[in-house]
């Protein structure tokens, strides 16, 4: 099933999570973004993975939390309107399970990420296409990305984890 997937962002969701104030965990997500896996779903071993995201787009239900990571304290939405990722090894683990490393960009900043990654399976959906699932996970240290903005708290730690936490559920669709 070699071929070109694009993502169905309306059966999708990129999110995050990060701790705030060291004890309870703030969630958001990102509405628009392109993902694109090149290859076979079932063998993702000879694939590539790349993915656009919007800084712009995200969204913590919260619109001054919002506000505050589009500025230049955060994500700087306006100046890097896009996070990128582009695979550069993709290794099967075991089952349906591959670990995904690629490049991020964030902010004009590119590290390694690895994300672990489960095939959820294919089939042909009810208007005559092929779509293939997947979840993914992983973390990132903000601070590699140039997202220090931070409030020392009065007893001791920070007010915003550097400790990212990412969660991708996509369903692909074959072109």
């Amino acid at each position: 099933m070699s071929a070109v997937w694009k993502a169905d962002v309306t059966h999708s969701v990129v999110e995050f999570s990060v701790k705030h104030m060291m004890i309870a965990t703030v969630r958001g997500r990102f509405t628009e973004f392109d993902i694109t896996l090149n290859g076979d779903p079932e063998n993702l071993t000879g694939a590539s993975v790349e993915a656009t995201i919007k800084t712009a787009s995200v969204d913590t239900h919260q619109a001054d939390r919002d506000t505050h990571l589009r500025s230049a304290d955060f994500f700087d939405a306006e100046k890097y309107p896009d996070m990128t990722f582009k695979s550069t090894k993709i290794e099967h683990v075991g089952g349906n399970e591959y670990n995904v490393t690629g490049d991020l960009t964030i902010r004009d900043q590119t590290r390694p990420v690895t994300l672990k990654v489960e095939y959820g399976g294919s089939g042909k959906d009810p208007w005559g296409g092929t779509r293939a699932a997947f979840s993914a996970t992983g973390s990132v240290n903000r601070l590699d990305f140039g997202l220090k903005w931070n409030v020392p708290l009065e007893g001791g730690g920070i007010l915003v984890s550097n400790d990212v936490k990412l969660h991708i559920d996509v369903q692909l669709v074959r072109q």
